[in-house]
């Protein structure tokens, strides 16, 4: 797949050079929470889904890119929401890509974290059945998850889930280094917001959208949070921006 670069150097690129640059597990410094970054793909007018999913904002690139940002990745986290409107299954299926990652130190399967207050979740969906990989679960529900073919454990809060609180346990208790989270908005404003996030991939899709649904954030509370362009690519009409987070 060849890209142009605009920033920074412009001039030929590929998605395997730009993710050869980016290895988030030597960034995280913090003893405290995983080096943690989000990736989503926009549409000009900025909503993050189409008819109710974020599948067709994207091109075959977003979706390398996309891959090669959870290859580095030690857990991968989303939202209730996406996770019904999505319906995951097993992060990598292709066995070649979990093998890349044992070479990497890395175990084959990230840990899939969902987020959701009310464990209300897709049970059937392939990430549940599939029996690959492990699943934890940071909920308020006092509810019990059913018996699934992938391991589940379940972490409880009170209230609401605690992000800052969630993120120490990912890093303390199982040796998360490098967080992906992939949405949805709610979760992406709260992280934000909790001041938890490092990183923003954004791929902005050369369509509109129309009507209303979820952006890059909703309910994000007001106040700035200043951004710095680390890289700008190009694909046709497509855009793919990293940006940090300013301390």
């Amino acid at each position: 797949m060849s890209l142009d670069r605009l920033l920074p150097d412009p001039g030929p690129a590929s998605v395997e050079e730009q993710m050869a640059e980016f290895d988030p597990i030597s960034l995280c410094t913090s003893e405290d929470r995983p080096y943690t970054y989000t990736n989503f793909a926009l549409t000009i007018d900025g909503h993050s889904t189409i008819a109710g999913r974020s599948g067709p904002i994207g091109s075959d690139t977003d979706t390398a890119m996309l891959v090669g940002l959870r290859t580095v990745a030690e857990a991968v986290m989303i939202g209730a929401g996406t996770m019904r409107a999505e319906r995951y299954g097993r992060i990598f299926t292709n066995p070649a890509r979990r093998e890349e990652r044992e070479r990497r130190g890395l175990p084959a399967d990230p840990l899939f974290v969902l987020v959701s207050g009310r464990m209300e979740l897709p049970w059937d969906a392939p990430l549940f059945t599939d029996g690959g990989g492990r699943v934890l679960i940071l909920t308020t529900s006092e509810d019990d998850p059913p018996d699934t073919a992938t391991p589940v454990e379940v972490i409880r809060h009170e209230g609401s889930v605690d992000l800052v609180e969630a993120l120490r346990h990912l890093r303390v208790e199982h040796g998360i280094r490098a967080l992906l989270c992939e949405g949805g908005s709610h979760l992406h404003a709260q992280l934000l917001s909790a001041g938890l996030v490092d990183e923003l991939f954004v791929t902005h899709g050369p369509v509109l959208a129309g009507g209303e649904g979820p952006g890059l954030v909703s309910g994000l509370p007001e106040g700035e949070i200043d951004l710095e362009l680390a890289w700008l690519l190009r694909e046709e009409s497509e855009l793919f921006a990293r940006y940090r987070v300013r301390r």
